[in-house]
């Protein structure tokens, strides 16, 4: 039976870079934004479903991200009802991980695990976290959004404080080595688990 640890954090924090760390580690990683991805890219699960409910939203046999983010913007009932579709399939994709892989620590990275309730299937969670300052001038740096769409997502995402205090490991993603020394301290503590059950 392997260790589920689910891995979160907020926006610009650093969650994907540390996912690396811990893949090159020798853990399994779920990434559930690649997951969606699959789902909506050609022959993804989540394709069907949602050209029946918003034809407009599948062009070339994949899901436009883009135009499904205008329906969502212009219909209140457009997320939900998206959600009612996507997070069963996120679900299955996750559960036949998980019963695939061979490894013995699979991390589970997921933005938003504590908003969903995902915690609740992990063996324990690790939270990333950067002083606000940081993470700001990270995610604006990408130049992939304005000021007002990251205060948006900062607003629909738990407060790192709370995540963090809800946690049972903190990484500090300040530097790439801080990172790594903390991933690696936390898995030899997981695979003493391991080895000792």
């Amino acid at each position: 039976m392997s260790y589920a640890l689910g891995l979160t954090g907020s926006i610009g924090m650093g969650k994907s870079a540390t996912a690396q760390i811990f893949a090159e580690e020798g853990c399994a990683v779920w990434d559930a934004d690649a997951a969606v991805h699959r789902l909506y890219d050609v022959g993804g699960a989540a394709v069907a479903p949602i050209e029946e409910a918003w034809p407009t939203a599948v062009i070339e046999g994949r899901v436009d991200r883009g135009r499904l983010r205008e329906i969502i913007a212009g219909d209140s009932r457009a997320l939900p009802r998206i959600e009612t579709i996507v997070h069963p399939l996120v679900a299955a994709d996750r559960e036949a991980f998980r019963t695939s892989s061979p490894h013995d620590v699979l991390v589970f990275d997921i933005p938003l695990l504590f908003e969903t309730g995902g915690d609740t299937g992990m063996d324990a969670v690790a939270c990333v976290w950067i002083d606000a300052e940081t993470q700001r001038q990270r995610v604006l740096a990408r130049g992939t959004m304005t000021v007002e769409q990251f205060e948006q997502i900062l607003q629909k995402q738990m407060p790192i404080e709370e995540k963090k205090a809800r946690a049972d490991y903190l990484i500090e993603t300040d530097t790439p080595d801080h990172a790594q020394a903390q991933v690696r301290t936390i898995l030899a503590q997981i695979r003493r688990l391991i080895a000792d059950a």
